[in-house]
């Protein structure tokens, strides 16, 4: 492998790390851990599923197929990769995504620091600053960019290193009704990597061609190469501090996520370690908030064929953002969840599919056949889940672990291979 081949892995997979590595994030693993206890492991295959190896896999049908989620999902249809790209913004955008960031610089940066700081006063200064920047891009965002996730990264290290190392060797008892592997994978839904992955695949498809990398082919090399680098990454910090929640010492009952992280911090790094982890945390927030603001804006200002301003949009963004955002963590990951457990579904048949039979099978039918009975599953799910019909689809297989929707994706995409009416 060449030197240049090697150094453009390199380059491309942390950025791929440190896009799928949203400091949001970081408060699920060890909560997954608290709740699973000796079974963490099995949790972490599922988050793994859903949550690293699923972005891992939107990334690379980009680059196989179109370049983007538009050109990619018009393969299937042109009006559902619209709908569907809309939905994934404003899930990764006002609705979940950028108030999580917001949140989670209050509970996490703020509030061990300045107990009696106000919600919405934080609220209003962060997403001022957002607007700040989203509307005149400073170059201080990507020197914080380029210094923070190298730093955040080694802060982490040493968080599950000690913690593993110095940590109590008893597990808790398992705290949830379903099974772990299952737990695992709907939480992962949260990290909203698959539906960042789609969007934001393809600037590392620009990276590669930047170095030089112009066939499809190579692009496709060095994406899986810097994926798995990505990936790596990933399941360590992930895994470390899942496990550190499955250990976790002196917990009451009622903990939320901020707090158990805050607490496992405190507990490893004393509190000036935890000062250095709030600040960090603080700071991926603001310019992952920065990065998803101004993503939404073009999105939205090219899908209205400029017909909408940029400023505006940006304006309504942190609105809608800061709004939410006063909600808290917790609640933020409550409601959220009736919405991914609709869109990650979809999202993830029209990967899946489309990365297994895509060379073979052009007819777009089959796909769009898969896709619109995971909607079906979707939309009933959605139903069960603010309770306003009974769950009917208890007795589906798979149902136990989350994915009830496999079996009847697949049924509905056989159903559209079969030949229609006239054709041969």
């Amino acid at each position: 492998m060449s030197q240049h081949k090697t150094k453009t892995i390199f380059t491309l997979g942390f950025a791929l790390f440190a896009m799928f590595f949203g400091a949001g994030n970081l408060i699920l693993p060890p909560f997954i851990g608290l709740k699973t206890g000796d079974e963490w492991y099995l949790a972490m295959s599922g988050f793994i599923s859903s949550g690293i190896l699923g972005p891992f896999l939107g990334v690379l049908v980009i680059v196989l197929f179109g370049g983007t989620f538009i050109k990619f999902g018009s393969r299937i249809n042109k009006i559902l990769a619209v709908i569907t790209g809309a939905s994934i913004m404003l899930c990764i955008g006002p609705l979940v995504a950028i108030p999580r960031t917001g949140a989670t610089t209050y509970e996490v940066g703020i509030l061990p620091l300045f107990p009696e700081a106000s919600a919405i006063l934080c609220s209003i200064i962060y997403f001022a600053i957002v607007f700040t920047l989203s509307i005149s891009p400073s170059k201080i965002v990507d020197i914080i960019g380029k210094f923070l996730t190298p730093l955040l990264l080694i802060v982490l290290l040493i968080l599950i290193v000690a913690g593993v190392v110095n940590g109590a060797q008893s597990f808790h008892q398992e705290m949830i009704d379903q099974p772990s592997f299952a737990y695992g994978f709907i939480e992962g839904y949260q990290t909203l990597d698959v539906l960042a992955a789609v969007v934001f695949a393809s600037l590392i498809i620009e990276g590669a061609k930047r170095k030089g990398f112009v066939e499809v082919k190579q692009q496709r090399n060095i994406v899986v190469y810097s994926g798995i680098l990505s990936v790596t990454c990933l399941i360590v910090i992930y895994g470390g501090l899942m496990y550190l929640g499955s250990i976790a010492t002196n917990v009451k009952p009622d903990i939320s996520r901020t707090e158990l992280l805050i607490h496992i911090s405190k507990s490893v790094l004393g509190h000036y370690g935890t000062m250095v982890i709030s600040l960090a945390i603080s700071l991926a927030c603001l310019t992952t908030s920065i990065a998803l603001t101004t993503s939404f804006a073009e999105f939205f200002r090219d899908l209205f064929n400029n017909k909408v301003s940029y400023r505006f949009l940006i304006t309504i963004c942190v609105i809608v953002s800061a709004t939410f955002s006063v909600l808290g963590v917790d609640s933020i990951i409550e409601y959220a969840g009736a919405i991914l457990n609709f869109v990650y579904p979809i999202v993830l048949v029209m990967i899946i599919y489309m990365l297994i039979f895509g060379n073979n099978i052009t007819s777009n039918k089959p796909y769009l056949s898969a896709v619109l009975v995971t909607i079906v599953i979707s939309i009933l799910n959605l139903l069960i889940n603010f309770n306003i019909i009974p769950d009917i689809l208890t007795s589906f297989p798979l149902r136990a672990y989350g994915v009830e929707w496999v079996l009847p994706s697949l049924l509905g995409f056989g159903v559209g291979m079969l030949p229609t009416k006239g054709s041969i």
